[in-house]
């Protein structure tokens, strides 16, 4: 009958051997975590002293390694996140921006709290405890933290270097309730005419402004866009000669490190790849933009620098801010517009219209973040209410 094999992150019997005045080996076979298995010895002054060296060197050769042994239990926890950081790049799934702000938040939210660690000293307790740190003052914070450090140690359980990922166990973050926030008719109409007024400026120094701030505000106001899908726009998806005009939303610019602002082939979701019907007010701007541009191909940008590059959203967002900040006007930011659009076709059509022309793949995505709750209950519980309860004459 053949010996049992030593499974695993097992050994075998303990043997001694003196090796001269005062000097004891203890020795034995470790089967490591590629199945081969190795002869494991450690040296002391006795046998229980050389018992003791042996057993804690095997506890130190954990049956939980990484696929290319770079990474173990005992590595610095930045170690890890150079380990994630790259695996993002080899398996190359997410978008450029996404994985610039992976790395932002696990450096500036992560990084600092556990860079003295190693991964084994990381465990629940005090990932729940940073998580609820970060939570007192953001909750997106909070979230972002979570995402990242979820990914990062799901990425070591994978590659069998912990044996569990300590972020399953912590507790649940509590988003506070906010309502989101969406314009009225007249806000629309006086951030309108604070940019109209503007843009009739002329300035003595500098460029004066060309009209594309107003005509971008009434893209995102006639079809839902986010800024980068606006920013994106091509001839090519445009026909405006249909009743109604239509708009074909598939791509966005972004902005991305090393690289600089450039449009990217598809918006944010498959789902977001839509045909739009434009309002008039949309398709005249559109127009009205057309007739001035230089260049007429069809992979032309319908809004874009005086040398034909595509504007970053950090710019137009921050024009915004600025030309509604000096007449007063606070707050307001380009997903606040696509908020108000979204309030508007729920108030007057439906929620499933809303979310499919918002280009959500789950109706209550668009509920959650994007409809403003209007407080006013059909006024028709009053009629029911009186027809059920009404005093009658005796």
């Amino acid at each position: 009958m053949s010996r049992p094999r030593i499974p695993i992150g097992g050994y075998g019997e303990i043997a001694f051997i003196t090796r001269g005045k005062s000097k004891v080996e203890a020795r034995t076979r470790f089967r490591d975590w590629d199945g081969q298995t190795r002869l494991v010895q450690a040296t002391a002054p006795s046998r229980p002293a050389a018992e003791v060296a042996l057993k804690k060197k095997l506890t130190q050769r954990n049956a939980f390694q990484p696929v290319d042994t770079t990474l173990t239990p005992d590595s610095p926890f930045p170690a890890l996140v150079d380990y994630w950081l790259a695996d993002l790049d080899l398996e190359g799934r997410i978008a450029p921006a996404t994985r610039f702000n992976y790395e932002r938040d696990m450096r500036r939210l992560v990084l600092p709290a556990f860079q003295g660690f190693t991964l084994r000293e990381i465990g629940v307790a005090r990932c729940d405890a940073l998580l609820k740190q970060l939570g007192n003052s953001s909750y997106s914070s909070a979230k972002r933290a979570r995402t990242v450090l979820r990914q990062s140690f799901a990425l070591a359980v994978r590659h069998e270097v912990l044996p569990r990922n300590p972020i399953d166990n912590v507790s649940r973050l509590h988003k506070p309730k906010r309502t989101p926030t969406a314009l009225t008719a007249a806000e629309v109409n006086a951030i309108r005419a604070v940019i109209k007024a503007w843009e009739a400026t002329r300035g003595t120094s500098g460029p004066n402004p060309d009209g594309q701030l107003g005509q971008i505000v009434e893209v995102m106001l006639g079809t839902s866009a986010r800024i980068g899908e606006a920013l994106a726009i091509r001839r090519r998806d445009l026909d405006l000669t249909t009743s109604p005009a239509t708009l074909r939303i598939c791509g966005t610019v972004i902005s991305e490190r090393g690289k600089g602002t450039y449009r990217q082939e598809h918006p944010k979701t498959d789902r977001s790849n839509r045909v739009i019907a434009l309002p008039t007010f949309t398709a005249e701007a559109l127009r009205r933009r057309m007739a001035t541009m230089r260049d007429h191909s069809l992979d032309a940008l319908v809004f874009c620098s005086r040398e034909g590059t595509p504007l970053t959203t950090a710019n137009v967002r921050r024009q915004l801010r600025k030309v509604l900040g000096d007449a007063g006007i606070e707050g307001v930011t380009p997903h606040m517009f696509r908020r108000t659009v979204a309030t508007v076709v729920n108030e007057q059509a439906s929620l499933n219209l809303a979310s499919e022309l918002l280009g959500h793949t789950d109706p209550k995505v668009t509920i959650e973040h994007y409809i403003r709750r209007n407080g006013q209950v059909n006024p028709l519980t009053a009629e029911l209410l009186e027809q059920a309860f009404a005093h009658k004459d005796d």
